[in-house]
């Protein structure tokens, strides 16, 4: 773990410190679980069975609140964020001035005038003052718990009972969970980044380990795993996620003033910002690391039907958009000599680590993509999905390269360091070939069988 010295006020906060999960790693400021139950069980979990994950605890519940709430929301995000029901769920996104993502993240509406946001980049409180809107913002901590796969409803049954069949996708509702002090709110959510039947369950940070461990315990009998960090990004890429700080970077981290903030940018990791960036492509390019909505696929999102951060830029991409993302899968016999070039004299090229290179997260991490000598794409981290057998990656291409079937060039390594050309072959997107969970048939997903 390093440095006894550095890390003795890192702490467990969210989940229960058990003794036999091998690994946890200090992510987001506290200690999360690395690898719970092997990768190679986790990565096969979302497919299988069910994982529940709490990689995206330790970051602070957004609240927004007051009568120009939804105003502050609306100069902000590419979203409508007038037709939103209350009681669901949305996807915001932000940008920058020059159309980049600045921040995505879930947000619940509550009410009339009240939002909550959750796993956020402190994008909205950063650009408050821009803004000049009367808004109120305040923070929680809270955990938030995914639990996801074919049979994560069977899970979420056998502890809630009634509590979670007739919940649809997008929808938030309060449970009851058993051995938790029926004063404690405790909401659930069938969203997820699985690419499959997911929910989430949030509440107050001090009962994250009571949760996580019911929930754990209840999913023994359906084979639940505790997925990490080291797979965690797995399910993104097959499922058709990309996220900022693992796909790619926020465009906060390219703000001068963000990252000069006492406040706001001190959380900002060294390695995410220019001049350490991994990949073939230049550690000072930081444009290779950003994306706009367009390019990860989101331009449906965007409604020109109000004023918002970055507006013209992403009109201007909207009347002739460039690019697109796109899964590669790498030609198995290029990838083969990577790993033989580790047991030859010189220079060797730069080693897979499994299943994820560089390992989570990994947003900062550029590949050139190339067709016939000529540059068309970004590739960013290289994903082994077990599942599949096949090395994948989420890459940035140019449209008129991005048709199933055509063939391209990874190029594959650090930047002044030996570069592997690796043939790679556009694919379906995404590449999880399962049942979406805002199409997932719940009406076929059997009644629980209790424990007996």
């Amino acid at each position: 773990m390093g440095d006894t010295n550095a890390t003795q006020s890192v702490t467990i906060s969210d989940v229960p410190a058990y003794p036999d999960v091998p690994t946890y790693l200090n992510v987001l400021g506290s200690l999360h679980i690395w690898e719970g139950d092997g990768w190679k069980a986790e990565s096969l979990s979302w497919k299988k069975g069910a994982y529940i994950a709490s990689n995206l605890s330790g970051l602070p519940e957004i609240t927004f609140s007051g009568p120009n709430a939804q105003e502050f929301l609306s100069r902000l995000s590419i979203n409508n964020v007038y037709k939103w029901p209350i009681g669901t769920s949305k996807h915001l996104v932000m940008l920058d001035e020059n159309g980049f993502i600045a921040n995505h993240a879930l947000t619940v509406r509550d009410s009339e005038d009240s939002f909550r946001q959750f796993a956020s980049m402190p994008w909205p409180m950063y650009k408050a003052p821009d803004l000049g809107i009367d808004v109120n913002i305040s923070l929680r901590n809270i955990f938030l718990f995914q639990v996801a796969g074919p049979t994560s409803l069977q899970v979420l049954e056998q502890l809630l009972g009634d509590q979670v069949r007739s919940l649809n996708f997008l929808d938030v509702k309060k449970v009851k969970v058993p051995g938790i002090d029926e004063t404690v709110e405790i909401e659930l959510s069938r969203i997820g980044m699985s690419g499959t039947l997911a929910y989430e369950l949030r509440g107050p940070i001090e009962q994250g380990p009571a949760v996580f461990d019911a929930v754990y315990q209840a999913g023994k009998h359906f084979g639940l795993k505790r997925l990490g960090w080291r797979t965690y990004v797995v399910n993104h890429t097959e499922g058709g996620f990309p996220q900022q700080g693992c796909t790619f970077l926020p465009a906060a981290y390219a703000d001068p003033g963000f990252i000069a903030h006492p406040v706001f940018g001190a959380g900002t990791p060294v390695s995410n910002t220019p001049g350490g960036l991994p990949g073939s492509l230049s550690p000072a390019d930081m444009r290779a690391r950003l994306r706009t909505p367009y390019e990860v696929n989101w331009g449906w999102m965007a409604k020109f039907d109000h004023d918002f951060i970055g507006r013209a830029a992403l009109e201007t991409e909207a009347a002739n958009p460039q690019r697109k993302t796109v899964v590669l899968k790498w030609n198995k016999e290029d990838i083969l000599d990577v790993f033989a070039s580790q047991f030859e004299a010189g220079e060797e090229y730069k080693h897979f680590e499994f299943p994820t290179t560089p390992q989570s997260p990994a947003g900062g991490h550029a590949d050139m993509v190339t067709k016939d000598g000529q540059p068309v794409g970004v590739s960013s981290l290289a994903v082994y999905s077990y599942y599949y057998r096949e090395m994948i990656s989420h890459t940035t291409l140019d449209l008129d390269q991005a048709h199933i079937g055509n063939e391209v060039i990874v190029h594959w390594g650090d930047h002044g360091s030996r570069i592997k050309s690796i043939r790679a072959t556009v694919e379906r997107f995404p590449y999880l070939d399962l049942p979406t969970n805002k199409d997932y048939d719940i009406s076929a997903v059997p009644a629980n069988v209790p424990v007996p």
